[in-house]
């Protein structure tokens, strides 16, 4: 059950209308890396979890917060969307007419002022970029990825405007970013403390059911000289299994795939008998 109240967690006020910035603040909004995103990405990995507990509860608590960020960049949105010019001959001066020029006609036509779930170009937030794949230390890895480039685009984004009421948000956006990739990162390490999805993921699934002469092997694909100089082309493998091991020279394993003519129903093209070749090289003599 959701309750709601009007109060907004942080301020939500700009200076001044900008029409153009206002498209920009779109894509923290309903970009992939948006607040949109990861409010349904934590509160469906929360529903779908079966461990009930502490970590169940941790991602519905996030994930609500994260509404709460939707509401006030929407707010924004819609404030900096307030005497926006309707037209180009509305827009006085060189100013205005640049934000005209660069704000985003679809606010007007279709939103009557305010945001909407779609990124800084118009396309609609999809949710294909939840995931919730039930595992919750790859899910936990992938969160805090997502905080991190959250808060690269909401920095970014910063440095798009002077509007000081804009900056206060970005800045208590960015102080929420900041807390939740420590809460993730440190998540991942109550994870392995608690021996829980460590290191493949899965875990549980049987090991022995790799191809052991792969498991630690280092392959080296590139020309660039330094790619083995790092820890993962070194020493002991990060799951402690054992020694890492360099193929410097790729190889194929594997023997050159042929494939046999497909079922003339789904009228592919056929292959070429080579008495046909032949006699078609004659006919041309």
């Amino acid at each position: 059950m959701f309750t709601h109240v009007h109060e907004l967690q942080f301020e939500a006020k700009p200076d001044a209308p900008d029409p153009a910035f206002a498209r920009r603040f779109q894509e923290v909004l309903g970009g992939k890396w948006g607040e949109m995103t990861v409010a349904m990405q934590y509160l469906y990995q929360g529903w779908n979890c079966r461990l009930p507990g502490k970590y169940k509860d941790m991602l519905l608590d996030i994930g609500t917060e994260e509404l709460a960020h939707v509401e006030m960049i929407t707010t924004m949105i819609g404030r900096l969307l307030d005497a926006a010019p309707m037209s180009e001959d509305d827009a006085k001066g060189k100013t205005l007419k640049a934000e005209w020029a660069t704000s985003n006609p679809q606010h007007q036509l279709e939103t009557g002022g305010g945001g909407y779930p779609k990124d800084s170009n118009g396309v609609p937030w999809s949710g294909a970029f939840v995931t919730a794949s039930g595992n919750l230390y790859a899910d936990f890895m992938l969160n805090a990825t997502a905080e991190m480039q959250g808060r690269l685009q909401v920095a970014r984004l910063y440095h798009m405007t002077d509007d000081k009421g804009v900056h206060n948000l970005i800045r208590f956006l960015l102080t929420r970013d900041h807390m939740h990739q420590m809460m993730w990162l440190r998540a991942v390490e109550e994870l392995k403390a608690d021996g829980l999805d460590q290191v493949p993921v899965p875990a549980a699934f049987d090991l022995d059911q790799e191809h052991d002469e792969f498991a630690r092997l280092y392959v080296h694909t590139s020309d660039g000289p330094n790619a083995m100089d790092g820890a993962w082309a070194q020493g002991e493998a990060y799951d402690g299994s054992g020694p890492i091991t360099i193929e410097e020279t790729p190889r194929a394993h594997g023997d050159r795939p042929s494939l046999p003519p497909g079922d003339p129903r789904l009228y592919g093209t056929p292959p070429v008998d080579p008495q046909t070749l032949l006699q078609r090289a004659k006919d041309l003599l």
